[in-house]
């Protein structure tokens, strides 16, 4: 009998051949994907086992005065010739200061000091059970107050320039109202101003918290409490996306080492004095006080009319923890014939703490300072 036996024409055959290799190819290519996916997170794991070590606040300071809850710091002149007029800046109650001295391409600080400024900054301690009553009255009248007259006693000038961010600006705002013969200029970023034009998730947020009851019960904020809090804001992107985008660019060093500075600031935060973090919450979010002029520091009404000094108000167009709106009210509050509002498109951190930042906003900050401090 005769017997056929079927053989595959040479085109078939090379059409076989073919999508053998594609086969061989593409398992090679999913393995080494594999593979590498494997070492960046093991090398990510490594990195963040150690962040606590990474290095920030880098530039040369020291210790000139101390008290219970501050130190104020003078960092050391990068020019030979320094504006006549000294800058105190005043740092918010929330997180750590060293974000205005992230890395040494990304200083705020360090910026200034290169623009020829001599630079103060009061650097506040984590309060204790027994300073649950601190206020308001006492960081303004008393810290820093004491700050501006042992800089003023320094430098041997009359006024200086207050220099705040976040709620260090509204209380630098705050304190120029009530001292404004001992400073020269007032310059601001991203100040908590008019609540009511505050949509952000945390002002809308901070509208529903029962701050007696908090008082009352526990004291002065937890850390935890806080660092919960600003993690509602972005959830995702601050507790899954920024992982992915480590892993992803966990061989770009400069990336990583930004990315661990910044993660170390986010998780180190002190709790708030109990009495501040009460009227903060009562009298500006929920109440809305301040714009209004009805706020009461102390035996004091704030009037933010009183401010006619020359202002500098600077904003974020996409800050996530102050509305643009909420910060700009601040020009349209005070009396000041000399006043500025500068708008840049980035974020409450990146505002200060960024190339952006470096490229686009301090220069133009430096300039309208030093105009005003000779």
């Amino acid at each position: 009998m005769n017997q056929e036996t079927y053989l595959p024409n040479t085109s078939e055959r090379t059409l076989k051949r073919g999508s053998e290799i594609n086969e061989k190819i593409d398992t090679n290519i999913i393995l080494k994907e594999i593979g590498d996916i494997t070492r960046k997170l093991e090398k990510t794991r490594n990195v963040l086992h150690n962040a606590g070590a990474i290095e920030v606040g880098s530039t040369p300071n020291e210790i000139i005065h101390e008290a219970r809850l501050y130190r104020l710091l003078h960092y050391r002149p990068m020019v030979s010739k320094t504006a006549k007029t000294p800058i105190l800046f005043v740092y918010a109650l929330i997180n750590r200061s060293y974000i205005l001295d992230l890395q040494p391409d990304k200083s705020w600080i360090r910026n200034l000091l290169g623009q020829g400024f001599d630079i103060y900054l009061i650097d506040w301690k984590t309060p204790a059970r027994v300073d649950k009553y601190v206020s308001f009255d006492d960081y303004v009248n008393e810290y820093i107050d004491d700050c501006v007259d042992y800089v003023r006693t320094k430098t041997s000038v009359n006024k200086i320039t207050l220099h705040g961010y976040c709620m260090g600006a509204t209380m630098s705002a705050i304190y120029s109202t009530l001292h404004e013969d001992k400073i020269r200029n007032l310059a601001t970023i991203a100040p908590v101003i008019d609540s009511n034009q505050d949509t952000t998730v945390l002002g809308n947020f901070s509208r529903h918290l029962e701050p007696d009851r908090m008082f009352n019960s526990i004291g002065n904020l937890p850390s935890e409490q806080l660092y919960a809090l600003f993690s509602t804001l972005k959830p995702f992107k601050q507790g899954v996306n920024k992982y992915f985008n480590l892993v992803e660019n966990i061989d770009n060093e400069e990336f990583v080492q930004n990315f661990l500075r910044v993660e170390k600031w986010l998780y180190d935060t002190p709790p708030i004095a109990g009495e501040t973090f009460r009227q903060w919450i009562t009298d500006i979010y929920q109440r809305n006080l301040l714009v209004a002029n009805e706020m009461k520091i102390g035996n004091e009404i704030i009037d933010l009319s009183k401010i006619k000094i020359p202002l500098l108000n600077i904003v974020a167009e996409e800050d996530h923890l102050v509305s643009p709106q909420c910060s700009a009210s601040l020009n349209d509050a005070v009396s000041s014939p000399d006043k500025r509002l500068m708008r840049f498109h980035t974020g409450h951190v990146g505002l200060i703490a960024s190339s952006y930042s470096q490229n686009n906003v301090l220069p133009k900050v430096g300039q309208w300072i030093k105009a005003r401090s000779q």
